[in-house]
């Protein structure tokens, strides 16, 4: 619970450093921490140096500079160095998601996982989004699964709330009927 709390603190402050900026900064910088999160993960050297206590918080914020000079804004390099300086640099992927999570609130998305039982086609994933769109009000951004254990319809979760309209469920609630005798 406190590192999500201390994520979403710092998430806060980069989106604040980003609406400062010229218009699609929120955009832009979202790409940006995804970017420096999926280096971080993707190779371990990386990963043990920005760990590492055996390395400086000096050379680590010389390596942030030298590394992102001239590819992202000042303004992002100095809060990836301030990360660094706090010894935060392990909530990366975590800043990286409540930013995202700020970045949904501010232009009325929301994510929804999707499952389904088999793999949908292009059309059935577009079908799916307007309609989830129209439901909830907002701008939909799926991430579809498929889970074949649940046998057929769909089980949508966004945020905490999940319809279940899946063929297991409904086969579950018909066995309950049938033994209660309702």
């Amino acid at each position: 619970m406190k590192e999500t709390t201390v994520s979403r603190n710092y998430a806060e402050a980069l989106f604040l450093a980003a609406e400062a900026q010229a218009d699609g900064a929120p955009e832009r910088y979202a790409s940006l921490i995804d970017a420096v999160s999926a280096a971080i993960h993707a190779d371990s050297r990386i990963a043990i140096a920005f760990e590492s206590p055996r390395v400086s918080k000096a050379i680590k914020a010389k390596l942030i500079n030298e590394s992102l000079t001239g590819v992202a804004p000042a303004e992002f390099v100095r809060f990836l160095q301030s990360v660094v300086r706090r010894g935060r640099q392990g909530l990366l992927s975590g800043i990286a998601l409540e930013y995202h999570n700020l970045l949904d609130e501010k232009r009325n998305r929301v994510r929804a996982d999707v499952t389904l039982a088999v793999e949908a086609d292009v059309k059935l994933q577009q079908q799916i989004t307007e309609r989830l769109g129209t439901v909830l009000g907002r701008e939909v951004r799926p991430q579809f699964r498929v889970d074949k254990g649940i046998l057929g319809g769909m089980v949508v979760r966004v945020g905490d709330r999940i319809f279940d309209g899946s063929l297991r469920r409904r086969l579950a609630a018909l066995r309950r009927r049938m033994l209660t005798g309702e």
